[in-house]
């Protein structure tokens, strides 16, 4: 199959979906099929797909720009500036699929008309199911061939709307063992319980009130991975409520399973993910979780004690008090559910699924 990945951040970010859906293309490009990658940053060495480089600009640039329909974030605004120039790079005939998780500029310029076949059109729900749902504004614009939903939410809710596969992120499970902590090599210090979150810096990923929560913890010291328009806000709540406990940090995806490694707990406030990566990703480097309790969140973590109502931060410290006092075990046996073999096999046989229908008709 001839497939193509198209995303603003590929090889620019290493953020939840950037990580997802090329580890996806990985697997798939590894097993025999002809894959392309069109994104933002420049090449990198031995990856074994094709890569197109698609000139952007950075969403840092917009985090002050207006926000309108359909610019509604600075995260739309970069990906206007792919959108418009994907639109001189793809070629439609030379794929059987396209697959993206951004709207509405990556999945319009992917849908732009031609003549002859087209390639199905699978959308991803990384940063939710709103476009394949919503029907209002631009949102009326949208369509697809396929849905992955990374939720068990997210499928029940677009099922009778467009034909769809339940398929979870993943994580590469070899990454995370037998990994050594390097406190000393990060930065951290030693001897004392450290927190971590992994975590943009926006108002959905509510850092700080992790901060204020960690807070309530005297002895603890937070780490928090990420970047966002939200890091001077942070870092000024921080030096106020955690002076000397507090440090922020920007890592490459192979340096983030030292840092899982050296931290004691495992803290996200996020009231809904659409999937979460670093769940899983926490899962396999053994560290005890305190997150949002929902059913979402419980299909992917089990059952933990841990798991509270973070809108109540008293109830937030609780659950880090027994997240610590539990410390870290070896790799959760659920993680091993998560492999990125197993998710690409699983999108592999969602696509030949619908070529096949699309044969048939």
């Amino acid at each position: 199959m001839r497939i193509l990945f198209a995303l603003p951040g590929f090889h620019a970010q290493d953020r939840g979906a950037e990580v997802a859906l090329l580890a996806v293309a990985r697997e798939l490009a590894r097993g025999g099929d002809d894959v392309t990658v069109m994104g933002g940053g420049p090449e990198r060495p031995d990856e074994p797909y094709r890569y197109v480089h698609v000139p952007i600009v950075d969403r840092k640039r917009f985090e002050k720009a207006p926000q309108f329909p359909p610019f509604r974030s600075d995260t739309a605004w970069e990906d206007a500036t792919f959108g418009t120039t994907l639109l001189t790079k793809y070629r439609p005939k030379d794929y059987d699929v396209a697959i993206t998780c951004n709207f509405p500029f990556s999945h319009l310029a992917l849908r732009r008309p031609t003549f002859g076949k087209s390639p199905l059109q699978i959308y991803v729900t990384q940063n939710g199911d709103w476009p394949a749902r919503s029907g209002k504004s631009e949102y009326r614009l949208f369509r697809c061939d396929g849905l992955v939903c990374t939720n068990p939410d997210y499928e029940a809710e677009n099922k009778d709307r467009w034909p769809t596969a339940l398929i979870p992120n993943g994580i590469v499970l070899e990454r995370y063992k037998a990994v050594e902590p390097d406190r000393a090599g990060l930065g951290l210090p030693e001897g004392v319980p450290i927190v971590l979150m992994v975590s943009a810096f926006i108002d959905t990923k509510r850092v700080a009130d992790g901060i204020r929560a960690v807070a309530k913890l005297p002895d603890a010291y937070l780490v928090v991975a990420g970047d966002g328009p939200l890091r001077a806000e942070v870092d000024a709540l921080a030096a106020q409520l955690l002076p000397g406990r507090f440090k922020r940090l920007t890592l490459t995806a192979p340096d983030m399973p030292r840092l899982y490694a050296s931290a004691d707990a495992f803290l996200h406030m996020s009231l809904l993910e659409s999937f979460g990566n670093v769940f899983v990703e926490a899962m396999a480097s053994g560290l005890p979780i305190v997150g949002h309790d929902t059913p979402r969140l419980r299909w992917i973590v089990g059952d933990r004690d841990t798991l509270c109502d973070t809108e109540n931060l008293d109830a937030v410290a609780d659950a880090l008090r027994r997240a610590l006092a539990t410390g870290r075990g070896p790799q959760d046996p659920r993680s091993a559910e998560f492999g990125w073999p197993s998710i690409a096999a699983r999108y592999r046989s969602f696509i030949v699924g619908l070529l096949e229908r699309r044969k048939a008709a």
